[in-house]
């Protein structure tokens, strides 16, 4: 429900010149991995430049209008089954919410990572250029 709360606000923003999205709240080692992967992020993402977001947090990350939204340390997708596929791109796991078309998240070790796609972008290319940094975090012990 929390991720069709940001979605609609990202939709709800969109134009402006920051992006409200609520920052998640990483614990324990995924605080370590999500610091790691802000440095790691791109300034340009499927041509889209970083914009800033409200309230500023290292957990969110933001490109063009708000179509593309990184929130790192979100909890296990609530439809996540054990039995779910999960779409291998760039050595990253990614599970596709079948409720939610545009949302996406990476399920690495130690944290879970909810990409919104929107707009238009093609996911699996957006995807793919985050799958570099991301696979880099989750590769690194602790």
């Amino acid at each position: 429900m929390r991720a069709a709360a940001v979605l609609l606000v990202l939709l709800t923003l969109a134009g402006c010149g920051t992006v409200r999205v609520e920052p998640p709240v990483p614990a324990g080692e995924a605080v370590a991995a999500c610091d790691k992967l802000a440095t790691l992020l791109p300034e340009t993402l499927d041509g889209d430049e970083r914009t800033p977001s409200e309230p500023e947090s290292p957990y969110v990350a933001v490109w063009g209008s708000g179509a593309i939204a990184l929130r790192c340390g979100v909890p296990r997708p609530a439809r996540m089954a054990p039995t779910d596929r999960l779409q291998e791109i760039g050595g990253v796991g990614w599970f596709a919410d079948p409720d939610r078309p545009t949302l996406f998240t990476a399920v690495t070790d130690p944290a879970y990572i909810e990409v919104t796609v929107g707009g238009e972008h093609v996911a699996a290319e957006v995807l793919a250029d985050l799958s570099k940094p991301i696979a880099q975090v989750s590769a690194q012990p602790g």
